[in-house]
């Protein structure tokens, strides 16, 4: 009789690879691994000989750099949503996406569980395991470091011990380096002097996108964009993908010290947690948008579109990607986007992004009617009128105040 089969969120690192051996150990499944690469670079070199020798069966590396650009990364572009106002959601956005491939797999492979290398005290696990439920309720979730009876490994020690005992002998090394997770749309960086906020972060060790702004070039650098309903089509003239526009962006952000962020978020779980993320192109990506946005939209859309973002950045943040909610959040955007189409121009200067011009077509900016010269549209004296009725309830406050006032000096 066949073994039942276990899909493996695979990264190829210390962690996912000691899973291997364990899950045949203690579950006896055939082990399917799946690389889910959103754009992650050379992480992905010598996987397939790896899975092989720590006694996977199978390796799916699954390339969805361009799903996760155009149907993850730009519904929250558009909605510009930023979780606490500076962290752009670079591990959230992609954690459906691979989610979503994994069930995708077990299913083709018939499988009956799936398993990641999640903490349990991560943002990660609630993202991973809230879309396998959405997604195919019926599949069986195993989270190794919170079963902390059967899973006994404590550090890399251990894990590195455990690998060899099970006759995998790799290059791990045992020297405790940054927790890293990277995209295309960004990496972030915890662990190490991280873990006291009170500590600077020591950016010459720790960056890989990016030069800090005081290593960044002494002379700006303009860039072009242009958007078509809310989507960039362009950059400096040239017609690419929305995948190699943030790939070009990534590496003038990261010339120019553009998109480091230094917080203490608020996890899910309710702990704080101190990163820095690095997130040159997508950082400009999204002033670029906004600049075109503030153009285009009404004051009244404009000020419930913000309302949106944060609800949205929240949303996906807390792993909720598959839910009517974030599809009618998106629905909402996607209204307001009909009109996002023009060109932004910007200059790229030592961790700045300095606006350099923006036109669009359906620009609701009137130069007659901003300037101070008086056109058909706008009469001065209408203003009087404005002023009183707007400012009636104030004033009808204050009339009332006075008159307790003086009722009481009588």
């Amino acid at each position: 009789m066949s073994k039942e089969k276990v899909v493996l969120a695979y990264s190829g690192g210390l962690d996912t690879t000691a899973i291997i051996p364990w899950l045949k150990e203690q579950f006896d499944y055939e082990v399917i691994c799946c690389c889910v690469d959103c754009g992650q670079g050379n992480e992905l070199d010598g996987l397939d000989e790896r899975a092989k020798l720590s006694g996977a069966s199978k390796l799916y590396i699954e390339n969805i750099i361009d799903e996760f650009c155009d149907e993850y990364i730009m519904p929250c572009v558009k909605a510009g949503a930023v979780y606490e106002n500076k962290y752009l959601l670079g591990t959230s956005m992609a954690r459906p996406v691979i989610a979503k491939k994994l069930v995708e797999i077990a299913r083709k492979e018939g499988a009956v569980a799936i398993c990641h290398g999640a903490t349990g005290k991560g943002n990660d696990q609630i993202r991973f395991e809230l879309s396998i439920r959405a997604l195919a309720p019926d599949i069986k979730i195993i989270a190794p470091w919170r079963m902390t009876d059967v899973w006994t490994m404590q550090s890399r020690e251990d894990e590195i011990e455990y690998c060899k005992q099970h006759g995998i002998d790799l290059p791990f090394d045992t020297k405790h380096s940054y927790s890293r997770d990277r995209n295309l749309w960004h990496i972030s960086h915890e662990g190490l002097e991280l873990e006291d906020p009170s500590v600077e972060p020591n950016y010459d060790d720790l960056l890989v996108l990016s030069v800090s702004p005081e290593k960044a070039p002494d002379e700006p650098e303009y860039v072009t964009m242009t958007f078509e309903a809310g989507i960039p089509k362009t950059l400096n003239g040239k017609a690419m993908k929305v995948s190699e526009i943030i790939s070009e962006l990534n590496t003038l952000g990261g010339k120019h010290g553009i998109g480091i962020i230094d917080i203490v978020e608020n996890r899910v779980v309710g702990m704080k947690s101190r990163g820095v993320y690095e997130t040159p192109g997508g950082t400009i990506l999204m002033a670029a948008h906004e600049q075109l946005e503030e153009l285009v939209l009404d004051r009244a859309t404009y000020e419930v579109k913000k309302e949106m973002g944060n609800k949205l950045a929240q949303v996906v943040y807390e792993g909720k990607w598959f839910t009517p909610l974030r599809e009618a959040i998106q629905a909402f955007v996607d209204v307001t986007q009909q009109y996002v189409t023009g060109e932004v121009k910007f200059k790229l200067y030592k961790g700045n992004i300095i606006k350099a011009g923006e036109t669009s077509p359906y620009s609701l900016y009137s130069e007659s009617l901003a300037s101070f010269t008086t056109g058909d549209l706008y009469d001065h004296h209408d203003a009087d009128g404005f002023i009183n009725l707007f400012g009636l309830p104030l004033k009808v406050r204050a009339m009332k105040k006075l008159e307790l006032e003086n009722s009481k000096q009588q």
